[in-house]
């Protein structure tokens, strides 16, 4: 029988202004990444998510990304692999007090947008990442793009992985998510992205936009809280999966 974990990004939101499908889609996942202040989250919100994820007994994530609040984290950023270790280290030691304040711990760290994508493909910017979480805390998993560098450099310092497949991206012939600036790299119908779920999971295989068969890795599948219909899209995911036979679970450290 497959199994599979089920992550959200949270928490991306700033003091009384919650996301307003955070609390509902709890209910659907079995991991939360919980922004730190960088690109967004402030202490209220970190404070609040954690409880959150606490109530529903769902694994609990840092999700550092890059210092850009205005283009939420999703601009690239020319950055030095010491500037990209010290932002990963400073979003995971600000979540992790809140953390330890709740009596819980932390469970793993995924970076967030463009620090995701930038890492994929560039080893030092992936090992840099990779040394932070391991210097604070070799039990935490990484999580990251099936396939990418941040996952082969997590190997190999020994650093456990948890290769992350996406529902509503398109992939490229390369195993990369499509750029969010080009108009094909979401997909919005939901039949599309339950075939795709399920051929990931089930298969472990991904059909790109050039309709090239992909091997990939899942462990961990991505939702996303912040489209038009993501509480209906969760639930729906997540009864498919369980229709499906396949056991939905945080990975284990």
């Amino acid at each position: 029988m497959a199994n599979i974990d089920i992550n959200c990004d949270m928490g991306e939101a700033f003091g009384n202004y919650p996301m307003p499908n955070d609390e509902i889609l709890f209910k659907y996942i079995s991991s939360a990444n919980i922004a730190c202040g960088f690109h967004a989250g402030d202490s209220t919100v970190m404070e609040d998510t954690v409880a959150l994820a606490i109530k529903n007994g769902v694994a609990i994530g840092v999700h550092p990304g890059l210092p850009d609040l205005q283009g939420f984290g999703r601009r690239e950023m020319k950055i030095s692999p010491k500037e990209a270790y010290q932002i990963t280290l400073y979003q995971i030691g600000a979540l992790s007090g809140f953390v330890k304040a709740a009596h819980t711990k932390l469970h793993h760290v995924k970076p967030h947008g463009a620090l995701y994508n930038m890492a994929a493909k560039d080893v030092k910017l992936a090992q840099a990442i990779v040394d932070a979480i391991h210097n604070f805390d070799s039990s935490l998993i990484l999580y990251g793009l099936a396939g990418s560098e941040m996952i082969n450099s997590a190997a190999k310092i020994g650093l456990k992985t948890a290769s992350e497949v996406f529902a509503d991206r398109t992939y490229q012939d390369d195993g990369s998510l499509t750029p969010r600036s080009q108009s094909n790299a979401l997909i919005t119908n939901e039949k599309e992205s339950l075939v795709q779920v399920l051929k990931m999971v089930n298969q472990q295989q991904v059909m790109s936009v050039n309709q090239k068969i992909i091997s990939l890795k899942a462990d961990t599948l991505c939702i996303h809280g912040d489209g038009e219909h993501a509480v209906e899209f969760a639930k729906t995911i997540h009864q498919t999966l369980k229709n499906e036979g396949i056991t939905i679970k945080a990975l284990t450290n």
